[in-house]
């Protein structure tokens, strides 16, 4: 035997070595049909085959037995004077069982350098269709193709409940320099669990949940699952046709957040299903006269205390509720009963689990390596590192892909503030200042407005809200502009302001009397929303009724005057679940909503306030048309702070159109109360909140009054009106 002939078997023993040992980071060089001087040899491994035939899948007749070469599993059959065919692997096991299968391993790269070249260049926006596990035909064989970013990992296999969770069956290979590593695996379909075997450059082995998976297990079980997103044949054509040509601006947009884990249980107090909740959201929204309805986070997520912000299934809605395609038939049938699906989508933070994104190939692959930048110490989170191109690329087609495939109206961005600021939550020299010196996050502003720009550019219709806390300038101007590009920002300062207002007792109000006014100073700043968010009733914090100051009237008539403000208030509208029925107890994800308490008059009667209330808003231009301009608004008596009352007029774009709303946050009645008004006519009382129908006491101006030629708070004509206690009086013109 030659030197160059027993140097080549060392080096193939060498390499058997590596894939006998899961060592190979090429398995396709050794593994597969390869040509050779002396015909085609096929290579396989497997450690639970105890036989391995090639069958010629054009000639079925030709067979060739396959000789193990190494007692771990090792098969080769070297066919002189063939050239490369294609072929089955018939195995037979140790325990007898028989499977003809094509072999993996035969199967040329499914990817594209193009697709490739995108992604590592940051802007391939369906890249989830590229990466994660997807059910396809290759040369008429149907199976999955599962990629994944890994580029620091030394070895990365796919392993599964098919492969008995076995690292060494189906290890994959690196795709160029693209850090991409891929597989394609023959009669694989639905349904099939799976996780990515990942062994690190210092030797470390962990198995990671697919970061593109479309499904999941349910936890605590956190496998992958392969999902067909072309399974679901929507119904929606004439909802998204309307959508594109809404300007979500100047239309009403009233919003119910649920939290679907804790709205409505069974009576086991078990959780409801997608297709369960469908239509009893949809019924409810109707019924109270909400345009959309807002979700917290439904991404795969495992901690249910974390109520779905500490994601870990960026592509996938958590299967607590159902599959993908039960998900899918919520949103349709809430769109054909023309209710519009907001979800809550958490770029600024993933969790830790072992699992999840964290050192996902051994190294700080989507986080910082550097703790100043990528660790959030409140939430026990790691940030995105935004400025590495791939992850910007992740969280873009992350976004993208509920619009698609989900068919998403809204996405609202949460925690953005924590983006924007180095040093959000930090001590001195516990964050970096940006290369310009500044605390301004560069990196996470850029891919706030590029995610914008591109959510709006290809999804017309569809809105973004952002969650921001502070005084950032244009979070919701457009970014051409300078502004970060968001359709709608939260205005948690009207927030603040509005709850410690309505928490004091009324005979102090007069002294907090800026917090009922002050955001009118800057509520055209921003196009915001106005929120009465889950966070205001956890955490201790109690419920939206048990702030409210008084006895059990007193309560119900300030949470009915508080709502009349807000719907009254320039802004889009936004109420958590429970609030809307004065629900007793502090929101808890655990159980449902306490909808018992409607068998009480109270209650019900609030209820009913809201139904109204939500209808006059809908029904209303001049409380929604002109919400973000002066021109829309303007005050009629700001200044009685002594009193604790306050007007103003709220008017469409026809400046014809418009309401007067009167507000008394005392509960002492006020007679012959005199009001400004622009026209000498009648004023039709058409919404008291303390009619008896509300649980109120039923003062009111009997239908409403006639204005009289004289000038009161620099307007040419007066009303003198009733104001009811602790309530809100609308009054529109009868001409």
């Amino acid at each position: 035997m030659s030197a160059k002939i027993r140097r080549a078997g060392k080096a193939m023993e060498s390499e058997i070595k590596r894939i006998v040992n899961a060592d190979h980071r090429d398995p396709f060089s050794i593994l597969g049909i390869h040509e050779t001087d002396a015909g085609v040899a096929i290579r396989c491994f497997n450690p639970e085959a105890a036989e391995v035939a090639v069958i010629d899948i054009y000639d079925r007749k030709a067979r060739y037995q396959m000789k193990k070469t190494d007692p771990a599993g090792f098969f080769e059959a070297v066919i002189p004077g063939r050239k490369i065919f294609a072929y089955d692997l018939h195995m037979v096991t140790y325990r007898g069982e028989h499977t003809i299968n094509r072999d993996p391993y035969s199967f040329l790269p499914s990817l594209g350098e193009i697709d490739l070249h995108l992604f590592n260049e940051g802007n391939h926006y369906e890249i989830h269709k590229k990466l994660g596990a997807h059910i396809v035909e290759i040369d008429g064989v149907s199976g999955v193709r599962l990629a994944v970013w890994a580029p620091n990992a030394k070895r990365v296999s796919v392993v599964g409940d098919f492969c008995r969770w076995d690292g060494r069956r189906y290890a994959m290979r690196m795709l160029g320099s693209s850090g991409v590593w891929e597989i394609f695996i023959p009669g694989l379909g639905q349904g099939a669990l799976y996780k990515y075997e990942i062994k690190a450059q210092n030797g470390d082995l962990f198995d990671k949940a697919d970061p593109y998976a479309y499904a999941s297990e349910l936890r605590p079980k956190t496998a992958s699952a392969v999902w067909d997103m072309d399974s679901y044949e929507w119904d929606d054509d004439e909802w998204l046709s309307r959508r594109c040509e809404t300007d979500l601006l100047n239309k009403p947009m009233s919003v119910y957040e649920a939290h679907l884990g804790s709205w409505a249980r069974n009576a086991d107090n078990e959780w409801l299903t997608y297709r369960e909740l469908a239509p009893l959201l949809a019924q409810y929204a109707k019924q109270q006269n909400y345009t959309h309805i807002e979700l917290m986070p439904i991404g795969e997520f495992p901690y249910d205390p974390s109520w779905g912000y500490q994601v870990t299934g960026y592509f996938c809605p958590t299967s607590r509720f159902g599959n993908p395609d039960d998900f899918r038939y919520f949103v349709d049938f809430l769109h054909n009963h023309d209710i519009g699906v907001i979800i809550d989508w958490v770029p600024a933070h993933f969790p830790k689990d072992d699992f999840g994104l964290r050192r996902f190939d051994g190294s700080a692959l989507y986080e910082h390596e550097d703790w100043r930048k990528g660790e959030h110490k409140d939430w026990g989170t790691l940030i995105f590192n935004c400025g590495r191109r791939e992850v910007g690329n992740f969280l873009y087609s992350s976004v993208l892909f509920w619009l698609e495939f989900y068919h998403i109206d809204g996405i609202r961005v949460d925690a953005v503030a924590s983006m924007l600021y180095l040093d959000y939550s930090r001590e001195e020299g516990e964050w970096e200042p940006n290369i310009f010196g500044g605390r301004e996050n560069l990196e996470a502003i850029d891919f706030l407005r590029k995610m914008n720009i591109l959510v709006h550019e290809k999804f017309p219709g569809v809105m973004t809200i952002a969650e921001e806390s502070t005084s950032w300038g244009g979070v919701s101007r457009p970014a051409h502009l300078g502004g970060l590009g968001f359709t709608f920002k939260w205005n948690m300062g009207w927030m603040s302001d509005i709850l410690k207002y309505f928490s004091a007792d009324p005979i102090y109000r007069k002294y907090y009397h800026k917090n009922l006014t002050f955001s009118l100073l800057y509520a055209f700043h921003e196009n915001f929303v106005l929120p009465l968010s889950h966070d205001e009733v956890v955490h201790g914090k109690g419920s939206l009724i048990g702030k409210m100051p008084g006895d059990r009237w007193s309560k119900f008539a300030n949470l009915r005057l508080l709502f009349g403000y807000m719907y009254a208030h320039p802004g889009k509208k936004l109420i958590f679940q429970g609030g809307d029925i004065g629900q007793w107890s502090e929101w808890d994800h655990d159980t449902s909503v306490d909808w018992g308490l409607l068998k009480y008059r109270p209650h019900a009667r609030l209820q009913k306030y809201m139904t109204h209330l939500g209808k006059l808003y809908r029904d209303s231009k001049c409380m929604w048309e002109d919400d973000f301009s002066f021109h829309g608004f303007e005050w009629v008596d700001l200044n009685d702070a002594e009193s604790s009352t306050i007007s103003f007029i709220r008017k469409s774009k026809n400046p014809d159109d418009y309401m007067l709303f009167v507000f008394n946050f005392t509960p002492v009645v006020r007679y012959d109360y005199k009001i400004g008004v622009p026209e000498n006519c009648f004023y039709q009382e058409v919404l008291n909140s303390d009619s008896e129908d509300y649980f109120g006491s039923n003062v009111g101006n009997k239908g409403g009054v006639w204005a009289k030629p004289a000038v009161c708070n620099q307007w040419p004509n007066t009303i003198s009106i009733t104001l009811p206690p602790l309530a809100m009086t609308i009054f529109s013109p009868k001409r």
